[in-house]
């Protein structure tokens, strides 16, 4: 897709998000805001913890109370209620982004929302995330993640790119192109490790272990050139192989405990 193309779904996005918080209204938005963690969180109990234990509900909530003032044209004061918000939510949103319905920070404590960041409805992310930019242009520099994605804690997005709907990005990744819908990225940088992912949101678990099916091609691939070897010289290495193989084995017992059941 074009450079001009991506600025116009990108422009696209932000007017349906802004012209859908214009028509619900500010303290409607903040009620269904209060209603989210109830739909991802099990841990939730009450509504006492809702008030006191969910920063990240009340980083949204300030969120939606500082865009505002920002596009209304009030910058300073939207920056400072940003700031005064910051040291109770422990996250750095700013308020020029644009967040959609429903979005959910689960913990929240690190959080960081750079000023073109997109956020499309429907988005789980989790502590340490940052959506962050790599230039120090004052256009788009941000990444925009598009509904239903999921950002695993301590992930780092950035850049001007986009996040799919659906798709995933593991814990601790560090993405910095595009991830297509329906996807999983994880590593450091970010690869795409699944496509057509499952339905279900909290499903950011399900992730493949790269090190082990690497583990695994390389010492199969070695028993192989070893097998030719022996063949074509007549060696007899019986024992050391024997010794090797319970060596092996004993690599892949350890690899598959930590399998999830």
């Amino acid at each position: 897709m074009s450079s001009d193309k991506v600025k116009d779904v990108n422009q696209e996005l932000k007017d349906k998000i802004l012209k859908a918080q214009n028509e619900i209204g500010l303290w409607k938005q903040i009620k269904e805001d209060f209603s989210v963690p109830r739909l991802n969180d099990p841990a939730l109990d009450s509504n006492f913890e809702l008030f006191f234990n969910y920063p990240g509900v009340w980083a949204i909530i300030n969120h939606r109370i500082s865009n505002r003032l920002y596009n209304k044209g009030w910058v300073k004061l939207s920056r400072a209620y940003v700031g005064i918000g910051s040291l109770f939510t422990k996250t750095d949103i700013h308020p020029a982004a644009t967040i959609g319905r429903r979005v959910f920070i689960d913990h929240a404590i690190g959080v960081v929302i750079g000023a073109t960041a997109i956020i499309d409805e429907d988005v789980l992310i989790y502590q340490n995330v940052t959506l962050g930019g790599v230039s120090l242009d004052k256009g788009k520099r941000h990444p925009t993640v598009r509904a239903n994605a999921v950002i695993g804690s301590g992930a780092k997005v950035l850049g001007n790119i986009t996040i799919g709907k659906n798709s995933k990005v593991g814990a601790n990744s560090v993405v910095v192109c595009d991830v297509p819908k329906n996807s999983t990225a994880v590593g450091v940088p970010a690869k795409i490790i699944k496509r057509d992912n499952k339905d279900c949101k909290l499903a950011h678990d399900d992730l493949p272990d790269i090190n082990k099916e690497m583990f695994k091609y390389l010492i199969e691939r070695i028993h192989v050139l070893e097998i030719a070897l022996k063949e074509e010289d007549g060696i007899d290495v019986s024992d050391k192989d024997k010794k090797l193989e319970e060596d092996y084995n004993k690599f892949i017992n350890a690899m598959n405990s930590i399998k999830k059941r």
